[in-house]
């Protein structure tokens, strides 16, 4: 494992279009260096991590998931990712809108890192991606190359 500020950071950020729209544009404006994959659907989301866990150099460094997903839903995907262990050590934090919390303790009863408040404002967004990147990009060492 080793810190990640000096490396460009894989997001693959599983939301809907306007979520994935915000969030993709925060993660442009801050200092560290980002490459996001935005998926809409679940299924695909799925299909990404089952391919980079055949292939330990590939895939996202993090996952960011919206828990609610119009075809699947965010926890059904978390759970599949248990189901088919193609999670490997990449944290996942889901997105859960502000109150749910039957939605955060099945998100970490699945296997997720963390539970954030969706945001509900542009404030929020930023915020949002700024705690993230401060965290996860500079504090926390990410798994390199294991899946």
């Amino acid at each position: 494992m080793r810190g990640r500020c000096d490396d460009a950071v894989d997001v693959l950020l599983v939301a809907d279009d306007e979520t994935s729209s915000r969030i993709e544009a925060e993660f442009d404006e801050i200092a560290v260096e980002t490459s996001v994959q935005v998926v809409s659907d679940g299924t695909e989301a799925l299909r990404i991590l089952t391919d980079a866990a055949t292939d330990s150099s590939a895939g996202p460094d993090l996952v960011l998931l919206d828990r609610d997903l119009s075809r699947t839903d965010g926890l059904e995907l978390l759970e599949a990712l248990a189901d088919e262990a193609v999670l490997g050590r990449r944290p996942v934090l889901v997105l859960a809108r502000p109150g749910d919390s039957e939605a955060v303790r099945e998100s970490y009863r699945l296997g997720a890192n963390a539970s954030l408040e969706k945001p509900t404002d542009a404030e929020g967004y930023t915020e949002l991606v700024e705690a993230v990147a401060e965290f996860w990009f500079r504090r926390a060492a990410l798994p390199v190359g294991d899946g």
